[in-house]
């Protein structure tokens, strides 16, 4: 059942890491057309010319300061496997070995217990062949 949650989990996360990379996509090209917009505005219909020659460029540098933030949240800040992730997978880890960890521990003091069992048959045997003189 936890392997379902997982495939899940690793589902969801690249369904919204695709998600999140059509919007960037999106917002591209709607940046292209809005500056290709602006520059129509200006160039063709002269908007704008009496209040500032080339404001659009402004407008196009803002815009694209805009859409580069948006690509390093995209590209840097928001990875595929978010923090939270790796988080669970280190407790998951961790928690495996401690399993692990504890069956190699139990392991040990049967075969421990075991062997001192065995000494102690053979210690009666022994004295019981070999009985002391006092």
């Amino acid at each position: 059942m936890d392997s379902v949650n997982e495939q899940h989990q690793l589902y969801e996360n690249a369904r919204r890491r695709v998600i999140q990379k059509k919007r960037l996509y999106i917002h591209f090209i709607i940046f292209l057309v809005g500056s290709i917009f602006f520059i129509v505005l200006n160039k063709i219909f002269k908007v704008g010319e009496s209040f500032l020659k080339d404001w659009f460029v402004w407008v196009i540098l803002l815009w694209f300061f805009i859409w580069v933030l948006h690509f390093v949240n995209v590209f840097i800040f928001k990875r595929f496997m978010d923090k939270e992730w790796e988080r669970k997978q280190i407790e998951k880890l961790v928690l495996t070995q401690e399993i692990k960890i504890a069956k190699l521990e139990k392991g040990i003091a049967h075969e421990t217990q075991l062997k001192a069992e065995s000494d102690r048959i053979a210690n009666t045997s022994k004295n019981k062949n070999n009985p002391q003189k006092h």
